[in-house]
């Protein structure tokens, strides 16, 4: 029996939000990005400071960590924008854009 219990809670903390394992490597969100309101491939909040992703806007190649191309079609990831519950932060920069 106190096995069955053991393993039900070690099921549990694995299925829970926020545990460290399910967050998104930000290096690997750049190219294409399509921004969405429903289904999204991650959901994100945007900040002023303390972000954990400098987002530089750009309108061709997108080919380094942090560098999106805002398209409306045919994108590599949906995003939304929310207020609460992010999977990461992002903040828009001019310059110097990747992870923080």
């Amino acid at each position: 029996m106190k096995v069955l219990v053991m393993g039900l809670l070690l099921v549990i903390s694995a299925l829970l939000p926020g545990s460290a394992a399910e967050r998104p490597d930000v290096a690997l969100i750049f190219g294409r990005i399509q921004f969405v309101t429903s289904f999204p491939d991650y959901k994100v909040k945007e900040v002023g400071s303390f972000a954990d992703l400098h987002v530089q806007k750009v309108s061709s190649f997108p080919d380094r960590a942090g560098r999106w191309q805002i398209v409306d079609s045919f994108p590599d990831y949906k995003i939304q924008i929310v207020d609460s519950f992010p999977d990461f932060t992002i903040k828009y920069v001019d310059s110097f854009p990747g992870p923080q």
